[in-house]
């Protein structure tokens, strides 16, 4: 992270790192763009075309009908439909993916969400099509909205540093954990309800968030694959600023930029180093010296 939250939102793009507002900015930017086509659409007479054009990118619950529009397990998580829809989804994912951001690191926290997204929706679809209860809805059920994703990030978030405490209004402090298991005892409750697919999907995302963290504690990260897709498109859209390189020969034949690359590089394997013993054992299993090395390179 860098500054304040609405500058991280404002150069959520340009910066490398940032994934929680990259996040954010998406849902953002398709929030306001889907909401100005349904209001000039529906003004102009074509409000069916944005039903159909939405639906298009929403997750079915129908088997036969996911073949059809395979992508919309993914695009499913960037709806929203309302304003109190987006608001508390995002403040959520911004609330917990602090903390995530903060023991796991930038790009776990995509994998959270994104897997958690994914899981989510592979879970509502099976339910759906595996519970009598669902039989007579299943092929006209569909579904959209964040939360899964932001329920992965939430249990991920609890499941890695359980006392970290939030103070909430009427309540005072509360653990994160306690925070979490409440809304997954709620969306199970609700699972039988009228959201009862959006309820499902929270719980396949809460699910997935728990043993990512359980398995990255023993050294297994089931988000490489979307670690190296990530750095794809972040390498092709961060914007770099132009290096200049001035390198001074020493006596012993070595320049100095040289000597610096080697400092970064050693540097930069130490941090890895913490970042790993902080998926393992928490923040608060690092020493004093680990947690100022890690806190100087934040700075830099």
């Amino acid at each position: 992270m860098y500054g304040g939250f609405w500058d991280n939102l404002k150069n959520a793009f340009k910066y490398r790192d940032n994934s929680l507002y990259k996040i954010i900015a998406i849902n953002l930017i398709v929030f306001f763009v889907f909401l100005l086509a349904r209001v000039f659409l529906t003004l102009s007479g074509f409000g069916e075309l944005y039903q159909s054009g939405l639906r298009f990118l929403m997750m079915p619950a129908s088997l036969s009908s996911f073949i059809t529009q395979p992508w919309s397990m993914l695009t499913y998580m960037f709806l929203h439909e309302g304003v109190f829809h987006i608001l508390f989804n995002l403040l959520f994912l911004y609330w917990f993916g602090l903390v995530v951001h903060q023991y796991l690191g930038s790009r776990r926290l995509a994998n959270l969400y994104l897997l958690g997204g994914l899981l989510g929706a592979g879970f509502y679809m099976l339910i759906y099509n595996l519970a009598p209860y669902f039989r007579d809805s299943v092929n006209d059920s569909m579904m959209l909205g964040a939360s899964a994703g932001v329920f992965a990030v939430v249990v991920g978030a609890a499941t890695v540093a359980p006392h970290t405490t939030f103070f909430l209004l009427f309540l005072g402090p509360v653990r994160i954990v306690y925070i979490a298991a409440f809304y997954v005892i709620l969306s199970f409750a609700n699972s039988v309800g009228s959201n009862a697919g959006g309820e499902i999907a929270h719980l396949g995302g809460a699910l997935f968030g728990f043993f990512y963290v359980v398995l990255l504690r023993k050294g297994k990260d089931l988000g490489t694959p979307i670690q190296k897709v990530g750095s794809f498109f972040e390498n092709l859209f961060t914007r770099r600023l132009p290096k200049v390189k001035v390198s001074y020969r020493k006596a012993g034949g070595e320049s100095t930029s040289a000597a610096d690359s080697k400092r970064e590089t050693i540097l930069q394997e130490e941090v890895d180093r913490i970042l790993d013993k902080i998926a393992q054992k928490g923040y608060d299993g690092l020493s004093k010296e680990e947690k100022r090395k890690l806190f100087e390179f934040s700075k830099k």
